[in-house]
């Protein structure tokens, strides 16, 4: 038995991403993302994701169909698609579903459990800190945390060794106690009909975690992810 089994910890393979993008957001709260680079290691156990359900979500990337910049999330299941929104900050999303369906699960928030001080080093020098509690509160947070950027497009999260890797507990949700209740509600920022509360409730955080990100309705300009 390896240490993450032991821990009731996996490394899932290509299929368990290759599923419903509703049930993979759920099953991905609570997971532990970990980010190696020569700096050293940062670990986040996530606690916020949004579902995006490709061509029949208006609020997607893929609504419109394959581009240059959204081409990860019609390839293989279990890759990153991480885009920059608005020139401003990068986004990072895990691709579901079976390949060409281009779902995905976007990253919003977590808590970083190893690496605090080089995550806190990273966060300072992109802007200011309030707390630990916010390191990776937030989609741009937790991208500049992890220091990802557009190169890690397409990275496999699958691979154990890699640089990029995510461990889940080895039970789904449903057949496990997660010790914290799962809320929903609207995708935050997302103008249109994928922004409705009644159509796509298509977020989901552990309750009561303090590092969820708040909640603000879409901006004046269109926005897809």
């Amino acid at each position: 038995m390896t240490g993450l089994e032991a821990a009731g910890l996996v490394v899932p393979g290509r299929a368990w991403f290759a599923r419903d993008v509703h049930t993979v957001a759920r099953d991905l709260l609570g997971a532990l993302l970990t980010r190696r680079t020569a700096e050293g290691t940062v670990t986040v156990r996530l606690s916020e994701v949004e579902a995006y359900a490709g061509t029949s979500d208006p609020g997607s990337h893929a609504y419109r169909g394959e581009t240059a910049r959204n081409r990860t999330m019609f390839g293989e299941p279990g890759r990153v698609y991480v885009y920059r929104h608005l020139g401003l900050h990068h986004c990072m999303n895990v691709v579901c579903s079976p390949a060409g369906q281009a779902s995905a699960v976007l990253l919003r928030a977590g808590k970083v459990v190893e690496g605090v001080d080089l995550a806190r080093g990273r966060r300072a020098a992109a802007g200011v800190t309030r707390s630990d509690v916010d390191l990776a509160s937030g989609p741009a947070r937790l991208t500049v945390a992890l220091a990802i950027d557009r190169d890690d497009d397409g990275a496999d999260v699958t691979d154990s060794d890699g640089g990029l890797v995510l461990r889940v507990p080895a039970a789904p949700a449903a057949e496990r106690e997660r010790g914290q209740a799962v809320a929903t509600g609207p995708r935050v920022g997302v103008s249109g009909d994928g922004g409705r509360a009644d159509l796509f409730p298509w977020r989901a955080w552990l309750a009561g975690d303090p590092t969820v990100s708040a909640y603000r309705a879409a901006e004046s300009r269109r926005r897809r992810r």
